[in-house]
């Protein structure tokens, strides 16, 4: 059996690098995908009232007696219709003579994108009229018979993905935009990204897929969780923001090594390309210290990955926390380009420009500045690498500082240089924003900083374990998770200068987004509960059932999640994580196709022992 290559190296390995391009679908996306030698090609047709599928018909197939199931593309002149299913199209001719006529009735007035079943010989297609954009257009389907399954009323859009529509109409009618080649391609790959990685944990290196409750209790800190009402009264369950506590108590319980394809749930309202349901691969061990997690993740993306991109090379690079914030103002930065931070502070020691000279005079005061190449095309301000600079501190600035800061930064004729002085993180963060910005401006105007062909990992590393809280300077909150162990080096730290500790906590970046985050946990219950306790100021009890646990002898243990549908939507090039998931919430995190969330009676309410409190009119409440 032969098989279109697109949907081929789904089912198999992924073997050839293809370029990416920017054709229709099938002649070229799809054909990107090859099947491997080791597996068995698999049967799309079994149990099926089809023998084939209509993206696998070749010349090799001539002549042989074929039914084919699918929905009509599109038809011409009452001669041809282009039959389409999830493995491609393929033309079929609608018979002209009168011995036909309820066949040609049938496929001349069903609409198009019903649903029909037909059957007939697979023929060769006149000279001349082969279709090299189509893998199937060497052939065509001479009709026998045909069946109306279902007809299609009029369409809110055409199911084409040449066709603009908004995103609103895409999710009011997402079981039609679920039938586009962008969207079966994406869900397609990430069914087989999802079992690679499945066959990488369990088969090759021993890993259990175990369930963890979605049901749960609600827990301190992080993002706010969707409650769930009881039948008890004033009692809730939450639905758990990761499986956290679950896996590190299968670690206390002996399994070793756990993953889990996992469900996660937060409330965190209207927040660009967040979703408030979400999937992580979820993964924990026994006994492993943050160089393993990140070998093991390493090889797991190296297996996983699709083979119509370019291979993933390992071991991948690694910054610290610190280096990140100070070369590219970010914790997450995108390394497919340069435009890196450089700290001129020593330019500026003895300047006579008097807020420079403030800032410097401070202890963590600093001057920073980032290099824009051709910058001067989108930024016609501020220092020009030329002699007539264009800034409104341009004449305060020393002929011996303009020539160092010019070797420092290695600016050439119309580059634009941004500086900014203030407090260090503060000074970075900005410029790192900036950097972003300023790239968007640039490719605006066809400069190419960053491949879209390129996947460029990194590790960070070293983060601070603590943070000050944003309303409350004066109290800590972690910055990965409570359950984080501090750098082995930094253990006294928490009981002197608990701010300036580090942790085991490493994120996974890959082209500027964060897609996996872990950490080395703490196994000793009473370093936990003084992490918890004193310096957390958490309300203990909520979690006495780990504490108690970490008590009975819990391995040295840690773990990873990777975000499932932001690494799907990088890998293929998607403009959001809505475009790789089947059903998604909107901006606003409603479901515009089912209008959920959705009210309920005030009688069915009554056995949870909730009332709703609706919002007051300011009018009417103004007058009372």
């Amino acid at each position: 059996m032969s098989f279109p290559s697109w949907l081929s190296q789904l089912y198999r390995g992924l073997s050839r690098p293809i370029r990416r391009t920017t054709q229709p679908i099938w002649g070229s996306l799809y054909r990107s995908l090859v099947q491997s030698s080791q597996r068995r090609n698999p049967e799309f047709s079994s149990f099926a009232v089809r023998t084939n599928t209509c993206g696998e018909l070749r010349s090799s197939h001539l002549g042989q007696e074929v039914t084919l199931c699918g929905w009509i593309q599109y038809r011409r002149q009452n001669t041809f219709l282009v039959l389409r299913d999830f493995h491609g199209l393929v033309q079929v001719v609608i018979p002209q003579d009168e011995s036909a006529a309820s066949v040609r009735k049938i496929l001349c007035e069903a609409p198009v994108e019903s649903v029909v079943q037909v059957s007939g010989t697979v023929i060769s297609r006149p000279a001349g009229q082969e279709n090299p954009k189509m893998p199937t257009g060497e052939i065509e389907i001479k009709v026998k018979t045909a069946e109306l399954l279902n007809a299609c009323k009029k369409l809110p859009f055409e199911i084409k993905d040449f066709m603009k529509k908004t995103e609103a109409l895409r999710l009011q009618y997402r079981y039609l935009d679920l039938r586009s080649f962008q969207m079966q391609y994406n869900l397609r790959l990430r069914s087989q990204m999802v079992m690679k990685m499945r066959e990488y944990l369990c088969n090759l290196h021993g890993f259990v897929d175990i369930e963890t409750p979605t049901l749960f209790k609600r827990t301190p800190g992080g993002a706010k969780e969707f409650l769930v009402p009881s039948r008890e009264p004033g009692k809730f369950y939450s639905l758990p923001q990761s499986p956290q506590q679950f896996k590190q108590l299968l670690m206390v319980g002996g399994l070793d090594r756990y993953f889990q394809v996992a469900r996660c749930y937060r409330d965190e309202g209207s927040r660009p390309d967040r979703q408030p349901e979400f999937t992580q691969i979820d993964i924990e061990m026994s006994f492993v210290d943050q160089t393993g997690i990140q070998s093991l993740i390493e090889g797991l993306l190296q297996y996983s990955w699709p083979n119509d991109k370019d291979p993933v090379v390992v071991p991948f690079p690694t910054v610290t926390f610190t280096e990140a914030l100070a070369t590219y103002g970010t914790d997450k930065p995108d390394t497919r380009f340069g435009m890196k931070i450089i700290d001129i502070s020593d330019v500026f020691r003895n300047t006579e420009i008097g807020f420079l000279q403030d800032v410097l005079s401070k202890p963590h005061g600093t001057v920073k500045a980032i290099c824009i190449p051709e910058g001067a095309e989108i930024l016609p301000v501020f220092l020009n690498a030329n002699r007539n600079w264009n800034s409104p501190v341009a004449s305060f600035i020393m002929e011996s500082q303009r020539l160092e800061l010019i070797r420092l930064m290695d600016t050439q004729e119309e580059d634009v240089v941004l500086l900014t002085a203030g407090e260090h993180n503060k000074a970075c963060s900005l410029l790192g924003k900036l950097r972003l910005e300023c790239a968007d401006l640039l490719e605006t105007r066809g400069m190419v900083l960053r491949d879209p062909t390129l996947f460029s990992f990194l590790w960070v590393v070293d983060f601070p374990l603590f943070l000050p809280k944003e309303e409350n300077p004066r109290e800590l909150e972690s910055a990965h998770h409570p359950f984080t162990a501090p750098h082995p080096s930094d253990i006294h730290l928490l009981y002197t200068e608990p701010k300036k500790a580090r942790s085991q906590h490493y994120d996974l970046v890959l082209n500027g987004n964060e897609i996996g985050g872990g950490s080395i946990r703490i196994h000793n219950a009473e370093l936990q509960r003084y992490i918890l306790a004193t310096l957390l100021k958490e309300d203990v009890k909520m979690l006495s059932h780990l504490l108690q646990a970490l008590d009975y002898g819990a391995p040295p243990h840690g773990g990873i999640a990777l975000g499932l549908d932001r690494l799907i939507c990088l890998v293929t090039g998607s403009p959001s994580i809505r475009d790789v998931i089947a059903f998604p919430k909107s901006f606003r995190g409603h479901d515009l196709m089912s209008n959920a969330p959705d009210s309920i009676p005030s009688e069915e309410l009554k056995p949870y022992h909730i009332r709703v409190s609706w919002p007051t009119d300011s009018k009417a409440e103004r007058a009372h």
